[in-house]
C-alpha cells in the first residue's frame, strides 16, 4: 500500500494518528451503530499545546445513532466516552462531540 494523504488525519497511511481515528471509529460503530459517523483528527490545530505533549491527539466525533433517542446531551456523550474508554488516557487527550438522534438529523 502506498502512503497518501489522508483528508481526516493530515497525515499519511503510515501515520500512528490514522490507526486512532480508525480505532475510534471502530469502537464508535461497536457500540453505538451509528447511522452517520465521522471522526476528525485535529491534532495540528493544537500544536504547542501544553496537553499536545502528552502524546494524546485531539479529536472531533459527529455521530448519529439510534441509542441517543430520548436521552440528554450528558448521556448523549458518557455513551461516546464509555465506547472510547480505553484510548481516554493514552491516545485521545480531548474529543470534541456532536451526539444526536435520526430524528434531529433528519429535522
Amino acid at each position: 500500500m502506498s502512503a497518501t494523504m489522508n483528508p481526516t488525519t493530515n497525515g499519511t497511511m503510515n501515520d500512528p494518528r490514522d490507526t486512532r481515528v480508525e480505532r475510534i471509529r471502530q469502537a464508535l460503530q461497536g457500540a453505538l451503530a451509528p447511522t452517520l459517523l465521522e471522526v476528525g483528527d485535529d491534532s495540528h490545530l493544537h500544536a504547542g499545546h501544553a496537553g499536545a505533549a502528552s502524546g494524546g491527539g485531539h479529536y472531533s466525533v459527529r455521530i448519529v445513532s439510534e441509542r441517543f433517542e430520548g436521552q440528554r446531551l450528558v448521556m448523549r456523550h458518557r455513551l461516546v466516552y464509555d465506547a472510547v474508554q480505553a484510548m481516554m488516557h493514552t491516545d485521545i487527550h480531548a474529543l470534541a462531540i456532536t451526539a444526536i438522534a435520526p430524528s434531529e438529523a433528519s429535522a
